[in-house]
Parts: C-alpha cells; structure tokens; sequence
C-alpha cells in the first residue's frame, strides 16, 4: 500500500472505505466528530453552514439530524468524496465546491456555523493563522466555528509518545502493521499538524471573543470558537 502522489487522489482511494478507516486508523473519531455537534449551545440556531474538508459527509449527516433544513456549502478537493456527499444526502439543500480551502472565496457575514473535521493538518501554520481570519469574517455575529483534530506539532517534544500509543491503537484495530506503514507514509508525506496552544492563540489573534476546547484526549482535540 503506497500513497498518491497528492492528496485529491490520496482521498479519491481513502474514500472507498473512509468511515472505517478512521474509526480504526483515528483514536476517538466518532467523539471528536459527534462532538463538534454536541458541543453547539442548546439553543444554537444555524441556517447557513460551511464545512471545510467534508470527506464523505460523517459531520453533515449529524449535523443534518440537528438541522435538517439548513443549506450546506461543503468544500473538498476529492472528487469522489463530493460524489458521496452528493448521493448520501439527496434531500439537503447542498452546494458543492471542490478545490482546496485557498481556492475557496469566503463572503462575509454569511454563515451562522463553520467546521472542520480532521482537514486542517492538512495545511501547514502560516495557511491555519490565515484561514482563521478568513473564517471569522465569514461568520456573522455571533457564529460558530468548532474544528476537531490531532494537535501537536511534530516538533513538539511529546510528539514520540504520541507516534507510540497512536501505533498501538492502530495495530490493535488491524492483523499486521501494513495499515500503519501505510498510515505513517501518509502523514509524513502531508500532515502538518499544529500544536493546540498556537491554534487557540491564532483564533484569538482572528478576533474571536470566545475560544474554548469543549473536548480534549491526549492531543486529540475538539475547538469551539464564537465570535
């Protein structure tokens, strides 16, 4: 097993069996993903929702359930993942770009909630710092942003410990260590993984008046931010 040469094709193939996957491969996924979710306010109302990096649409199908006639704007850069995304919820209101996040063009004051499940490792510091401006001024007052995600640097000095207890979960979930290797090729070739306390003073710095981890496992971690 060897990783694409980029990441649209990466996923194109990770989408045939993306759930299990990451339930496998991600310690925590269904917390981390169902969290960004039960983690909104009890009275929490959006009407216009953005997810960044929507994968096969795990998020959406919560979020979904929660707010079921709201309009959806998912961006991804994997084909295939829109396709899925396309047939699984054929009786949403959803609209479809696919193309990576800088190529996306934020309106202002537009959504009332935005999110990102495990796709912002995919960007290195410099793009995280800037996309969070973008994102605090594409909420209107009083929006959500929530990101779930691996947050540690690899340069971080805990970074070792984490590799061990994540390749023990991982070869726990599988018959050999094929999974693994693969798995290990892939991050290194495009995960670019920020510490939490540098994304919380990033989304402080974009202007949020309100930043807080509602759900924190070791370095897997669940982000809100109001503005």
């Amino acid at each position: 097993m060897r990783v694409k040469e980029n990441i649209i094709l990466e996923f194109d193939e990770f989408s045939n069996d993306y759930t299990q996957d990451m339930i496998k491969c991600v310690p925590h996924y269904e917390q981390l993903v169902s969290g960004i979710v039960s983690f909104l306010p009890p009275d929490f109302k959006a009407s216009n929702i953005l997810d960044l990096g929507c994968g096969n649409g795990n998020l959406i199908e919560l979020l979904i359930a929660r707010y079921p006639d709201s309009l959806y704007t998912l961006v991804d850069a994997s084909p295939e993942m829109l396709k899925i995304c396309r047939e699984r919820f054929p009786d949403t209101r959803l609209a479809f770009f696919e193309g990576y996040f800088d190529d996306y063009i934020f309106t202002a004051d537009h959504f009332d909630l935005i999110t990102a499940s495990f796709s912002f490792h995919h960007i290195n510091s410099r793009e995280k710092e800037s996309m969070f401006k973008k994102i605090y001024g594409a909420l209107r007052e009083g929006g959500i942003f929530c990101s779930s995600d691996l947050m540690i640097h690899k340069s971080n000095p805990a970074h070792p410990v984490l590799l061990e207890e994540w390749k023990e979960f991982v070869i726990g979930n599988h018959s050999d260590d094929e999974k693994w290797n693969w798995l290990m090729e892939h991050y290194n070739t495009f995960d670019q993984p920020d510490d939490l306390k540098d994304q919380l003073e990033w989304l402080q710095m974009a202007g949020f008046s309100t930043v807080h981890v509602p759900w924190n496992k070791g370095h897997w971690v669940t982000i809100q931010a109001i503005k």
